[in-house]
């Protein structure tokens, strides 16, 4: 009796054991942790349409080497994102070959996400400016910029 209470005994404590293994493995982060400016693109002509340019390429001011988007054809929709350890950010916009500069300021603040994914940071957009080439107006129709495919700016062009 006492080899059968000794291996349940063993066979118990193995079991522990591996439960308070498996309880400290880090799980995998399966949920969306970037946050992005979602811009949606419209034709200037008083119809309040969307229209996607002929083609589009978005980069950070002197990062000319990161493209967010690059030559990019028929795309009414651009995700741009914050860097949350500054209040602006510059980008190059150009719309069917024609350049203008956007500039965001913004506030960062961290948001905890899970366990799994740790935080983000969400933003919230004060003002945006722009030169006039080919964009006529940004309109900020959501300053919340959050985990979500929600519209934040209207880039009337």
């Amino acid at each position: 009796m006492k080899t059968k209470s000794k291996r349940t005994c063993i066979f118990l404590w193995l079991l522990a054991l591996l439960a308070v293994i498996a309880s400290c493995t880090p799980e995998s982060c399966l949920e969306e942790t970037n946050t992005f400016v979602n811009a949606t693109f419209y034709i200037n002509d008083g119809s309040g349409s969307i229209k996607a340019p002929d083609t589009l390429t978005i980069y950070g001011s002197g990062k000319e080497e990161n493209l967010l988007y690059n030559k990019t054809v028929n795309r009414s929709t651009a995700k741009i994102p914050l860097d949350a350890s500054t209040g602006s950010c510059i980008f190059i916009l150009k719309i069917n070959n024609i350049t203008d500069i956007v500039t965001f300021n913004y506030t960062s603040y961290p948001h905890f996400i899970s366990k799994e994914c740790g935080y983000t940071f969400y933003h919230s957009i004060e003002s945006v400016h722009n030169t006039k080439n080919i964009i006529d107006t940004i309109f900020i129709s959501n300053n919340s910029v959050l985990l979500s495919d929600e519209e934040n700016i209207r880039i009337y062009y």
